[in-house]
């Protein structure tokens, strides 16, 4: 196929509005380049969440969709920060997602190249040392009505900056002591280009080049280099860099740099009753209100997946949400749908009981047990079948008996009768309670000519409940989920976000599943008969206890727009 045709075919493409995709094809149509290279640029400080799925998505397909190529690069410049624990964790969930890197990079890797770029800038009069405090540095910015204070020291001779920034790398200053600053235009109406720092001193090992440099480059000084050594086309970031999208051209510019990268902003992925700030997650993980990153209530890709989520559904998500320049705010619902429609036609359907309530069927044989069969997945047929032992003891749910029920109330009441889910119709009969009047068990009867698949039509009954046969059900620890934090719309003065956590965000139950399940696997996942979708925890599930994720509910009314 020549460029031409593939450029038609991708043109005809039906696709969500993605103006970067746009100007990908005007690239190419015009000549500006001659193959895309992307890059995903993570800062290895923490675990990636859902909003970094987006830019992971946005960034290999891109260039997977022109024939192009993406890298993976660590922005590993702050090494008080990073660990080695974050680098291997975003390496696994991008592959997770799906995707392959064309090349692995650290921006430690260009530590030495990065310096004699800042050497370049000294002598061409483009850069300083200085040793106003991070303090005053701020203090002497100015605002955005007001110009920068000049530093006393932005005049230093070029011999003088050389020798200082040489002895910088030495260790010969202590940290804070000095920096390396751009100098550009401290009354710039763009704050970023009032005299930025490009370096400060950091006496700390690095967990890439250990302890071989103690001044390290800013982000804002770095990235465009990295882009710049990397040969990368497009640098796709978010929208809060749009501001320093000057500085990003002035480091390309006056680095001299043989290949000119550009930088492109899209709005952020944002999501209702979730925090997307990687700060704040770590306070949640450092104050132990989650059981760690990949606590299923977190919103990282490692907590996701431990919580039932799959690859597809993310990156359905991500898609459908499309790729534009205006700030907005996505309803968590429309997740939710997408790991529905994903799982709707995979997972298995099942029965379990999460809060047991025992029931004695009186008139079913002693002793007997037979076994029923039961579709795997009604939606797709091609799953085939399962067969579901039953017999005179059973458990039900708490939630489907009510000794005094409301009316049009149609599941399990004194005198009533309902369908046990590919089973019988039962009646209930009597009530066991305890000392303290709670029921603790139902005695009931059956009617043997009622057997589901039978084709009896003798009469009706307006509730079916599910159930699991007592004897050899296998017990499970369901994990049930709500939003962790609540919105923060309206956040009052003196608080923080710790003040919006859901106190009912995790509820732990103990109950029953079928006994087919009992060599259920991490991350099997399966759909519990008027529950939702489940997951097998990987985390605490443990030989002959199991434990199921909630993964979302049945229904929402959520609906996504045509």
């Amino acid at each position: 196929m020549t460029f031409c045709e593939r450029l038609i075919k991708v043109e005809n493409k039906p696709a969500v509005s993605n103006f970067i995709r746009n100007i990908i094809i005007e690239d190419l149509q015009s000549g500006k380049v001659d193959q895309v290279v992307t890059r995903f640029p993570p800062e290895p400080n923490g675990y990636l969440h859902i909003g970094h799925a987006k830019s992971i998505c946005l960034n290999f397909e891109l260039a997977d969709e022109f024939k192009g190529k993406t890298h993976l690069r660590f922005d590993d410049t702050n090494p008080v920060k990073e660990d080695v624990e974050f680098v291997e964790s975003i390496k696994e969930d991008v592959k997770w997602l799906g995707f392959d890197w064309e090349a692995l990079f650290f921006a430690s890797d260009y530590f030495e190249d990065m310096y004699k770029k800042a050497v370049l800038l000294i002598k061409k009069g483009k850069a300083y040392v200085c040793d106003l405090s991070p303090e005053e540095i701020r203090a002497t910015r100015g605002t955005l009505t007001e110009p920068g204070t000049e530093s006393p020291y932005r005049n230093r001779s070029v011999e003088e900056n050389l020798d200082l920034f040489e002895r910088m790398r030495k260790g010969e200053f202590a940290d804070g002591q000095k920096v390396l600053r751009a100098k550009i235009d401290m009354a710039s109406p763009n704050i970023n280009l009032r005299d930025p720092v490009l370096y400060r001193i950091s006496h700390a090992s690095h967990h890439n080049t250990g302890d071989k440099w103690c001044i390290y480059p800013m982000y804002a000084y770095a990235h465009p280099l990295e882009d710049a050594f990397e040969g990368v086309t497009h640098s796709i970031c978010t929208l809060e860099f749009e501001d320093q999208r000057p500085l990003y051209d002035w480091v390309i510019r006056e680095c001299e740099t043989e290949h000119q990268p550009r930088q492109y902003e899209f709005a952020r992925l944002n999501l209702t009753n979730t925090v997307m700030s990687k700060r704040k997650l770590k306070l949640l993980v450092d104050e132990k209100v989650v059981d760690g990153w990949d606590d299923p209530r977190m919103p990282t890709i490692s907590g996701l997946r431990r919580k039932g989520y799959t690859p597809e559904a993310i990156r359905n998500f991500v898609r459908e949400t499309g790729v534009a320049k205006n700030y907005g705010v996505v309803d968590v619902k429309m997740l939710e749908h997408f790991i529905r429609e994903d799982l709707k036609l995979k997972a298995p359907r099942t029965m379990a009981v999460l809060r047991p309530l025992k029931v004695v069927i009186t008139n079913y044989p002693e002793g007997q047990v037979e076994w029923l069969d039961a579709e795997i997945n009604p939606e797709n047929p091609e799953m085939g079948m399962r067969q579901i032992p039953f017999s005179r003891e059973i458990y039900i749910e708490q939630d489907d008996f009510m000794e005094n029920p409301p009316s049009k109330y149609f599941r399990l009441f004194p005198g009533n009768e309902v369908r046990l889910k590919h089973a019988y119709f039962i009646k209930c009969n009597d009530v066991v309670k305890d000392e303290s009047g709670n029921v603790v068990e139902l005695h009931c009867t059956y009617d043997p000519e009622t057997k589901s698949g039978s084709g009896f039509t003798g009469r009706k009954v307006k509730g079916t409940i599910h159930w699991v046969e007592a004897s050899q059900a296998a017990p499970a620890e369901f994990r049930l989920y709500e939003p962790l934090i609540l919105d923060e719309e309206e956040e009052e003065e003196g608080k923080t976000f710790l003040d919006y956590i859901n106190p009912h965000s995790l509820e732990v139950v103990q109950g029953f599943v079928e006994p087919n399940m009992k060599d259920a696997k991490p991350q099997d996942k399966f759909q519990f008969f008027r529950h939702g979708y489940f997951n097998v925890d990987p985390k605490n599930t443990r030989d002959g206890q199991l434990v199921f994720n909630l993964i979302v509910s049945l229904k929402s009314s959520f609906e996504l727009k045509k």
